[in-house]
């Protein structure tokens, strides 16, 4: 008998020490990034596709992969009307890129224009399994800085939400 009590005694203690495993949902939120569209500088309130366009940060040398299953260069380029970037999350601001016509054979037809945006970060606990995740809040009186390159592209840039935490709405306008 006094073997048996010692045989519950000790399952007890082994099962005791068991923690569920801790791992990370695929559809817990995480750090959001900005969602940008893109619209037609005639007609307002028509979005428009962009052609190749290559968005680089600064000081990097190759883009924001949105291709991930093409090659070469090609996986840099999208030809959508919405986008979605990283913002830096050790930083209060992040600079980008866009060219537009990126890798055309014609210089003439590639325009590139700089965009820096200016936020704040808030890092909010998700769970033990995890971690943090940063939302952001652009800057409410500069939200953006806008310097050209080459011929201006963009002609005007909006903002429609400048809390970013979640990528289920539109933060930035770009009218071209």
């Amino acid at each position: 008998m006094r073997k048996i009590y010692l045989l519950v005694l000790a399952l007890a203690f082994f099962f005791s020490s068991c923690e569920k495993d801790d791992i990370c949902d695929a559809n817990t939120a995480t750090t959001p990034r900005l969602v940008i569209q893109f619209y037609d500088f005639a007609n307002p309130s028509v979005l428009k596709n962009v052609t190749n366009l290559k968005v680089v940060g600064a000081g990097m040398k190759d883009g924001i992969i949105f291709n991930p299953t093409a090659t070469g260069d090609s996986k840099y380029l999208t030809n959508g009307n919405t986008i979605s970037i990283p913002l830096k999350t050790n930083d209060n601001t992040t600079s980008y890129t866009f060219t537009l016509n990126s890798g055309n054979s014609n210089p003439a037809l590639i325009n590139v224009d700089n965009i820096q945006f200016d936020y704040t970060k808030k890092d909010i606990f998700v769970s033990r399994a995890c971690g943090f995740k940063t939302i952001f809040t652009l800057n409410p009186t500069n939200p953006y800085k806008h310097t050209i390159a080459d011929d201006k592209w963009i002609k005007y840039i909006s903002v429609e939400k400048s809390n970013i935490e979640n990528e289920n709405e539109t933060h930035i306008k770009i009218f071209f």
